[in-house]
């Protein structure tokens, strides 16, 4: 294979030390929540199907019970909706009322047409059937303030006033108390309807968000970052440091070549880690002391817009390589809990997802089975821990942005990627041997007392490009096990492979 030459440095044993003692952060359960958008069969054919109405497959409102089930499974507190690129000529209007009025509008980000059958009465019952939390995006390219705050006094308001009353007439007579609204996506983003530059979209957001605060104080507000490593991050956070209350950054991450693919997760961690000091400078700078502003990770996934072109539905196909990836990000996430506010897996259906559907049923894509066991087991609080080991010495890069600079700006790329979290009575450690062709003996070292048996959740397949489809959905899964945790001296983690070890406290 190509990556062949790539190399690790030395070949010592492998140790992880953990002490359960030394808690890092409380990790935050919005780090598993969701994004739908508009965009190819991601809402119509994935979340709802309202034209192949299925007893047992759909109910009497449209919803996939299917990919209800697979969702719920995941535990996500919050959705995002409806953008994304989508909502940046999107104007929520068009999608109220009775359907037959509603108007069918062409769509500039994926340039489709979106028949607003599903819109925001439709996604506030779909998350009270879910349980989850919904998180709008407001349209800051075609947009205006006015439409924002008719927005929010639609959802949000119990008052006496126009459209309030427009939400009672529309048959929901209580608020619907959305918490969370961003100020644009992407506004950065020269493909983006309403692109604007870091000093216009601080002035702009700045106005918005004084506004929407004076309608409605309660409502969260999420400023619109770049990747977090970007001048537009200074700007923004120096500008709007007193006005929100989380900040977004979005990535991707992606590559042809194993080793750039399963290590590029390694630039979000630079990326939380940068934002977060602009956020301590911005606060310093402006006197904002008492603000405590989170990271946003609104959009993150494994996403090469090559192999599943966004404008032809981005119906990406996940091979165990990618999985690996998705685990990689998601010890990120754990190591960084202290800046996490929430986290959403860009997108939840059919759209780079963890889940694909046809009009029969669906299957789980390899990405589904890590993403699951990091939101059953890996909550509570995260820990300290301690690897060593041989690391990673080869290239890094993306196929969406320059990620070369990985390699010089983070000093401990591992072989063995891991991350560990202290939750109901257990000791969790998320393990991923990057290796691919070798497998590994650890050496996990544990402060405390244990009971004799853990657990183990382990993700593999001899072909680290085997995938899952409709034809063999069970190619890729998981793996339970058991171990004696006195083992753990010596516990093998098969060559790429992730595994999960939940080991008991006495």
């Amino acid at each position: 294979m190509a990556e062949s030459a790539q190399t690790w440095k030395n070949s010592e044993q492998v140790s992880i030390k953990v002490d359960p003692e030394r808690i890092l952060s409380p990790i935050d359960d919005r780090t598993y929540s969701g994004f739908l958008e508009h965009m190819g069969r991601c809402i119509y054919g994935g979340i709802v199907d309202f034209e192949n109405v299925k007893p047992g497959l759909t109910n009497e409102k449209g919803y996939r019970l299917d990919v209800a089930k697979a969702l719920k499974d995941l535990n996500m507190p919050v959705v995002r909706y409806p953008g994304g690129n989508f909502v940046s000529s999107y104007h929520w209007q068009d999608a109220i009322g009775p359907k037959e009025n509603r108007p069918r509008r062409p769509e500039l980000a994926w340039l489709g047409e979106e028949s607003n059958l599903f819109g925001t009465d439709e996604f506030i019952e779909w998350c009270e059937f879910m349980n989850v939390e919904p998180y709008l995006c407001l349209n800051m390219g075609t947009g205006t303030l006015d439409e924002a705050l008719a927005w929010v006094e639609y959802c949000n308001s119990s008052k006496n006033t126009y459209y309030a009353n427009l939400r009672r007439n529309n048959g929901h007579e209580k608020p619907y108390n959305v918490k969370y609204w961003s100020l644009g996506n992407e506004v950065w983003g020269d493909w983006q309807v309403g692109q604007l530059s870091s000093t216009d979209y601080s002035k702009k957001a700045f106005q918005w968000a004084k506004a929407l605060k004076l309608l409605d104080p309660s409502i969260r507000l999420i400023a619109c970052g770049c990747t977090g490593f970007d001048n537009w991050d200074y700007d923004v956070t120096q500008a709007l440091v007193s006005k929100i209350d989380l900040y977004s950054i979005h990535l991707y991450t992606s590559h042809a070549e194993y080793y750039k693919n399963v290590t590029g997760p390694a630039a979000a961690e630079r990326a939380i880690q940068i934002s977060a000091k602009l956020l301590d400078l911005a606060k310093i700078t402006q006197k904002a002391y008492d603000k405590d502003i989170k990271i946003c990770f609104d959009e993150w996934n494994v996403w090469d817009p090559i192999r599943a072109d966004g404008s032809k539905g981005a119906e990406e196909k996940y091979h165990l390589g990618d999985a690996l990836a998705v685990a990689a990000w998601s010890n990120v996430f754990i190591r960084q809990a202290h800046h996490i506010g929430m986290a959403n897996i860009a997108q939840c259906v059919n759209v780079i997802a963890p889940i694909m559907t046809n009009k029969d049923g669906l299957y789980l894509q390899t990405i589904y089975f890590p993403f699951l066991l990091f939101a059953k087991y890996m909550r509570g609080h995260s820990i300290n821990l301690h690897v060593s080991g041989p690391r990673y010495e080869g290239e890094t890069n993306n196929v969406q942005c320059d990620l070369g600079w990985v390699k010089h700006s983070e000093p401990i790329l591992n072989y063995i990627d891991v991350s560990a979290a202290i939750y109901e009575g257990h000791v969790n450690i998320a393990i991923i041997n990057r290796d691919l062709e070798k497998d590994h003996e650890v050496n996990i070292r544990l402060e405390g007392d244990y009971k004799d048996t853990s657990l183990t959740y382990t993700v593999y397949h001899d072909d680290v490009n085997a995938v899952n489809n409709f034809e063999n959905p069970n190619n890729v899964g998981i793996t339970e096990g058991t171990v004696p945790t006195s083992d753990l001296a010596a516990f093998k983690v098969l060559k790429h492979s992730f595994v999960l070890v939940r080991v008991p406290i006495a």
